[in-house]
């Protein structure tokens, strides 16, 4: 899952004093959008809204490659495999990690609603996960549920702080599944091996044409591109200017190299307080799903304590530097699914979603 990405515009030699600099014509109505969106469930809320709640969980690109079936008491998440990745995400592991995320999003809504939540793999059809809305009597409000709204990935440079003892234990906590192993890294020295790796798959992904035009196309330069497509990279969110989207394509193209994205990089990983490894157990859609999940859990416990994440996913995209980190962490056999950082820092704009009714769809 690679929302992670930078999109570093022309920085301060030539646009911090520029009046494109900040000027966002669409900003209002992003703001807005993104408010809408996050709204607070409903106490007695129907489908519509347990979709909408499953679509603020992470995914690649933002690309949000699902959509969702109601079918009785249960909703299903289906792969859309028109929405991939193929350069990033070949075999399409990011993409069912996301139906992962989703699934993690509806079951804790479903539950803070007095429903089942149970979550599983259809029989029918590669990846789908049913999610139970059968009455189960008592609601459980939790935490993770309180923190859907408001988490984010926010790719920028943190504060550096640590974070305590309970708060690892707690993200620990909420990440364990007996098909996933997590692994949370606090040690400098452990740290920069993940940011050598990083760089190394960083400097190879953007000196490939393939992956930059793949790249460039979920990129919205500005707020009005972002809530016309609903989807994608908003600039803003990743702590970047807007401009309109002729000149960000022309800046991309001449401007973003191998070393300059490197060097951030380095940069927010050594501003983290830690990373964190989710390594599935099987290497197949169905734990690729896991993963998502246990993620998903582990993104939510840190919004909760206020903490914020972000992907460093260059070390398991490329194959080479997937193996280097697997080898590495002892675990040769293993595949790592995704890498996170986390730590403290600022705000910044929240993505935005497609409109819950284009991803619906009817049941045969």
């Amino acid at each position: 899952m690679v929302d992670r990405r930078q999109f570093l515009l022309a920085g301060p030699m030539c646009f911090a004093a520029s009046p494109l600099a900040g000027c966002d014509r669409g900003t209002a109505a992003h703001r807005e959008a993104a408010a809408v969106l996050r709204r607070p469930l409903p106490g007695t809320p129907d489908e519509t809204d347990f979709v909408r709640y499953a679509t603020l969980a992470a995914n690649s690109h933002n690309t949000q490659p699902w959509r969702f079936r109601v079918d009785g008491e249960t909703i299903d998440i289906l792969p859309d495999f028109t929405r991939r990745t193929p350069v990033v995400d070949p075999d399409n592991h990011h993409l069912f990690a996301s139906l992962g995320c989703a699934a993690e999003n509806l079951s804790l809504a479903a539950r803070a609603r007095g429903r089942d939540g149970a979550a599983e793999l259809a029989e029918e059809g590669e990846g789908v996960v049913r999610v139970s809305l059968k009455p189960a009597g008592k609601a459980e409000e939790s935490a993770l549920f309180q923190a859907i709204p408001m988490r984010q990935c926010t790719r920028a440079v943190y504060t550096g702080e640590r974070v305590g003892r309970d708060a690892l234990s707690a993200l620990e906590k909420a990440a364990v599944s007996p098909r996933v192993d997590v692994l949370i890294m606090t040690d400098r020295p452990e740290m920069e091996e993940v940011l050598e790796l990083a760089v190394a798959g960083n400097g190879m992904q953007f000196a490939d044409p393939d992956f930059r035009s793949e790249l460039k196309e979920w990129i919205r330069f500005n707020a009005a591109q972002a809530v016309e497509h609903g989807d994608g990279l908003y600039t803003r969110a990743g702590g970047n200017p807007a401009v309109p989207a002729w000149l960000g394509a022309v800046i991309f193209d001449r401007m973003i190299t191998p070393d300059s994205e490197n060097g951030k990089v380095a940069e927010q990983i050594r501003s983290s307080a830690g990373v964190a490894v989710f390594i599935a157990r099987e290497n197949d859609p169905a734990h690729w799903i896991e993963a998502g999940r246990a993620y998903q859990r582990f993104a939510l416990q840190a919004t909760a304590l206020g903490l914020k994440h972000a992907f460093i996913n260059q070390t398991v995209e490329v194959a080479a530097q997937r193996e280097a980190l697997a080898n590495y962490l002892g675990m040769p056999e293993g595949r790592p699914n995704l890498v996170v950082r986390f730590g403290t820092g600022t705000d910044l704009p929240y993505s935005l979603r497609r409109p819950v009714e284009e991803i619906m769809v009817t049941v045969a």
